[in-house]
């Protein structure tokens, strides 16, 4: 059988012991021309079929570069498309595994009208079923396109992805700028979730499913929680700005699956479990700087990932804390833009949306990051936490601007209590409660379990501009 060959040798890697069933493997190219034999590729370059994570069902190919190069031609993107019929029908992630040279040469339109079947499946599966590309060799040109309309991609440390090789960029060359590798494609590009070794990537695509339901409408996805309920978080609050801390200490077993954790450090996106029920978290984080800054990059990685929580019934938990947003040109291309996309992604979902505000948040930030005017369900804030225009020392020298220094002084101590404190904010009805930065697990929990069967109608459209 050909799942004995490293292609199929990587599905057993991944799915549970002996639970892997092949489909297709007889499938044969039937293209003869170049003198090309169909007898000498072997299920075509791809073995498919289904079996087993952790009990749950899954549909995976794996793409074989020991035949053609695992090259795609009409027969090998005929097997993944019946791939992605059968994962529709029964509600079950589709697990592609991509090692491939490319596009066949010798099918040419062929090749190139297969290649397009599997994006109209991928496309109509988008929010319907999870999927996750997991490149463990050469994803170039289109096969690039093909692991980004998946929902997570997953990268072995030694595999390249890109659209046009290094060596193809004017100005560029490999040895100068790797374009192509993991490295660049996690870091700068934003293009893959998790990057590691190959041996780390089957765990890391397990522990991924474990925390995805099955299909858009998989209501019972929930395990059993054994860790406590109303554990307090002692001395959560000294982690300042580290909400990946943060996160991991309010999540049940400390168990945090954090994505594209080295792309745009100040913010942080990821899945939880609380009381057993997964949880999508959004959170402000230090990154690379000393206080929380919102970035174009940031952004749009959050406004994506809500997106995605909100296809797939999934709560999202966010975890506020912006003192600026970030002033650099680069960042000013494209900042606007990204906040309405986040902006947009929070106020259009209709999944529970709790709020906790941890730190200091100031300016436009406030009303962006999950707000109770954007529909947030619940907010909670740290009772040393401070929301506001600004920091009452700047507002004071604008406020008092021309009077002595203790008119400033008192303007300052004045704004602070009126408008900077979180008391303030709360009186307002902008946070529902302040609490106790240890009690965070129970309070969140709580909300959750309450907004359990929230509801929400939406106007009537066939989609948003974003």
């Amino acid at each position: 059988m050909s799942n004995t060959s490293q292609a199929g040798n990587r599905i057993n890697s991944l799915l549970d012991e002996n639970s892997f069933v092949e489909i297709g493997a007889l499938v044969t190219a039937r293209a003869t021309d170049f003198n090309m034999n169909p007898k000498e590729a072997p299920a075509d370059g791809v073995v498919t079929g289904y079996g087993l994570i952790d009990g749950k069902l899954v549909y995976v190919y794996s793409q074989d570069s020991s035949v053609l190069g695992g090259s795609i031609g009409e027969m090998h993107a005929l097997k993944i498309a019946k791939l992605y019929d059968l994962a529709m029908k029964t509600g079950a992630p589709v697990i592609g595994i991509i090692d491939s040279c490319g596009m066949r040469l010798q099918e040419s339109t062929d090749a190139l009208n297969a290649l397009g079947t599997i994006y109209q499946k991928q496309a109509m599966a988008s929010g319907v079923i999870p999927q996750i590309a997991v490149v463990l060799g050469n994803c170039g040109g289109g096969l690039s396109v093909m692991a980004q309309m998946c929902d997570f991609v997953v990268m072995g440390e030694k595999a390249k992805m890109f659209v046009n090789s290094p060596n193809a960029i004017e100005g560029n060359f490999e040895g100068k700028l790797d374009t192509s590798a993991a490295d660049f494609q996690e870091k700068e590009a934003g293009n893959a979730d998790i990057v590691c070794d190959e041996a780390s990537v089957y765990d890391n695509v397990r522990a991924l499913v474990s925390m995805l339901p099955s299909n858009n409408e998989d209501a019972d996805c929930v395990d059993e929680c054994e860790d406590d309920l109303n554990r307090v978080c002692a001395n959560i609050a000294g982690y300042g700005n580290d909400a990946v801390s943060i996160i991991t200490m309010i999540a049940d077993n400390n168990d945090y699956v954090e994505l594209k954790a080295n792309y745009a450090k100040s913010m942080t996106t990821g899945f939880i479990k609380l009381n057993g029920a997964t949880v999508g978290v959004v959170a402000n984080t230090k990154g690379d700087n000393k206080d929380n800054v919102l970035s174009a990059k940031g952004c749009e990685k959050a406004a994506a990932f809500v997106n995605f929580c909100d296809a797939f019934e999934i709560p999202v938990l966010t975890f506020t804390s912006v003192k600026s947003i970030c002033n650099c040109e680069c960042n000013e291309k494209k900042i606007a833009k990204a906040m309405a996309k986040l902006t947009y992604a929070f106020a259009n979902a209709s999944v529970p949306k709790v709020n906790v505000i941890y730190g200091d948040v100031y300016g436009s930030a406030v009303s962006v990051m999950n707000s109770k005017a954007l529909g947030c369900d619940m907010t909670f804030a740290w009772d040393n936490a401070k929301v506001g225009m600004m920091d009452a020392k700047l507002a004071a020298q604008i406020i008092a601007d021309g009077k002595s220094e203790d008119e400033v002084k008192k303007t300052e101590d004045e704004y602070k209590a009126l408008q900077n404190s979180i008391d303030s904010y709360a009186r307002r009805g902008y946070a529902d409660t302040v609490i106790s930065a240890d009690d965070t697990r129970k309070y969140v929990i709580g909300a959750l379990d309450m907004l359990f069967t929230k509801r929400e109608d939406r106007p009537l459209k066939k989609h948003g501009a974003f």
